[in-house]
């Protein structure tokens, strides 16, 4: 008998099917890091944007005297 036929009948109804992070939650293991790089790369989005805005704030605006830091 081979290996994927023993993991079949260890597996029963089981087999071929996505593994879960845990038994009582509904999301898969797929699922699970599609979620963390979406995350990641929002965060990077967030933070290119916050340094964007510091810059604006910090040289930009006060080069062209829309605004003066004291």
């Amino acid at each position: 008998m081979g290996e994927a036929k023993r993991r079949k009948n260890a597996l029963g109804e089981q087999y071929g099917q996505e593994e879960r992070i845990l038994p009582w939650v509904p999301i898969s293991k797929v699922q699970a890091d599609d979620f963390y790089q979406w995350t990641t790369r929002g965060a990077w989005f967030g933070i290119g944007i916050m340094v964007a805005l510091w810059v604006t704030v910090r040289f930009i605006g006060p080069t062209f005297g829309w605004w003066n830091l004291q």
